[in-house]
């Protein structure tokens, strides 16, 4: 069998050959009439054996060709399926470029329609034109690129040899489509804030760090557009969102890309409850446009969307999922549970970061069905209001995440716009990152003063939007609902 480099330099030999003979394997464009799809819908009635003398113009790429001598027969790929062309030596001027011609290869082709007698919609050339003559061969014949990590590192040969994959990306386009005039129908307007940033902030996340060289200063990818959206509010916007990329300099994994989609929401005069049925809502209407109803499968496991969501606090969801009861222990208690049970913790974690860490490692991937974690340790969350309790402000804070399927999707906050209480608490955040921590929030003096100004009572939602996409799509990893996943160098990559 020949090696890829000999094939190459056969398809080169190929292309000058089309040159010297005056024919540009590179043309500007085809007027096609009809798409693959098309053809196959209106001519599926057509009988076997049977031909007609309706003139069509398809386009795509020869996916597969069987030469027969004086006839041959070839399939194209265009972005909606295959249809099968016709040639016979007789009945094309220009037969003899077939020669030239490779698996690969973009053809436009105009003729008429027939249908063989296995009962395939056919197109019989009339006249071919090499739209583009490809260099290298795809993989090895039409059995599809199998190799994962191949697949994500060259996802344009994917799609080619595996089209299936292609509904995924149009799923995920129809919930993107969904989610906006879901939210747009409710009032909301959607912007944009910078992804450059001088200062960080919105997340508990290690940014990445780049420099700006005519002002000779660091600057940071954001990790997320929290601050930017409150401003706004400050503004005198009461209802925005923002769909885009932020970006967190950490180790990707099945649910983790470091770059990523993310919806963030925030809604003037509101509260945790509302941003609690608009994440209930907004999975509704996700899953009614992508299945037609509130149920789906995902690995395995029936996910019901419909309301209400199960809900429990931090230490309820402890007790009932893992049978500790937190509110009886000690931080010496919870720090040896976390040794015994191998969680990771940090020296200067409180008693209320080591009841996250345990639910984390022990809760979460129980919670399958759709559920809402509240009342998070106030040490977490230095941009969510306390609760407003009495006698649980001062330990915990108005926030919930959701969870479905052992994945958190969704995070929201009471905003916290008391300016006095935001600058001590991100003071003491910058204060651990001083101290060492890569995750801890910086101060940001800008975002302070905005506040300052007064910022109206709010409620703000954050989406995962690329693991909602992989519940609805039923695909187990990050990396297969993004076009162009981030990949390590080749054959040291971890996933």
């Amino acid at each position: 069998m020949p090696s890829e480099e000999e094939l190459i330099a056969e398809r080169k030999r190929k292309r000058d050959d089309l040159l010297k003979a005056n024919v540009n394997p590179y043309p500007y464009a085809y007027d096609k009439s009809h798409t693959s799809a098309q053809l196959q819908d209106k001519y599926k009635g057509l009988a076997n054996e049977s031909s007609t003398q309706d003139k069509v113009k398809v386009a795509g790429r020869i996916v597969s060709l069987r030469r027969m001598g004086k006839a041959t027969f070839a399939h194209l790929l265009d972005e909606q399926g295959k249809i099968q062309v016709y040639f016979k030596f007789d009945g094309v001027a220009n037969y003899d470029q077939l020669k030239l011609i490779d698996m690969g290869d973009w053809l436009g082709v105009e003729g008429a329609i027939f249908k063989t007698k296995t009962g395939e919609v056919t197109v019989w050339t009339k006249k071919f034109e090499i739209l583009c003559k490809s260099l290298r061969p795809l993989p090895e014949k039409w059995h599809g690129l199998t190799d994962i990590e191949q697949r994500y590192r060259k996802r344009h040969v994917d799609l080619i040899m595996n089209p299936h994959i292609r509904e995924v990306f149009k799923q995920r386009a129809k919930i993107i489509t969904t989610i906006r005039k879901e939210l747009d129908s409710l009032g909301f307007l959607e912007v944009e804030t910078p992804l450059i940033q001088k200062v960080y902030g919105g997340a508990n996340a290690k940014p990445f760090k780049t420099h700006m060289n005519t002002l000779k200063m660091d600057m940071f990818l954001r990790v997320a557009p929290e601050l930017y959206l409150k401003r706004l509010l400050v503004g005198g916007f009461e209802k925005v969102y923002e769909l885009g990329k932020s970006f967190r300099n950490e180790d990707g994994d099945r649910t983790h890309n470091p770059e990523f989609s993310i919806l963030e929401i925030y809604q003037a005069y509101t509260d945790l409850s509302q941003m609690k049925e608009l994440v209930m809502n907004t999975y509704i209407a996700g899953a009614k446009a992508v299945h037609g109803s509130t149920k789906f499968e995902y690995q395995g496991n029936i996910i019901e969307v419909k309301k209400p969501w199960q809900n429990y606090s931090m230490t309820d969801a402890l007790k009932k999922f893992a049978q500790i009861d937190a509110d009886k222990l000690s931080e010496k208690d919870l720090n040896k549970l976390c040794t015994q049970h191998k969680v990771k913790v940090e020296k200067q974690f409180s008693k209320g970061m080591l009841i996250q860490a345990l639910f984390e490692e022990l809760v979460e991937d129980k919670l399958i069905q759709p559920t809402l974690i509240t009342h998070h340790p106030i040490e977490s969350t230095p941009l969510c209001k306390p609760c407003r309790e009495p006698e649980l402000k001062e330990h915990f804070v108005e926030r919930f995440e959701a969870y479905i399927a052992g994945m958190e999707v969704a995070n929201a906050y009471s905003e916290l716009n008391d300016p006095i209480l935001q600058r001590k608490l991100l003071e003491e955040q910058a204060k651990q990152l001083r101290a060492g921590s890569e995750e801890a929030h910086p101060m940001d003096e800008d975002f302070v003063q905005a506040i300052e100004y007064g910022m109206p009572p709010a409620g703000g939602l954050g989406f995962g939007l690329d693991r909602m996409i992989m519940l609805l799509t039923n695909n187990s990893s990050i990396r297969d609902v993004l076009f162009f996943p981030f990949m390590g160098r080749e054959g040291k990559d971890k996933q």
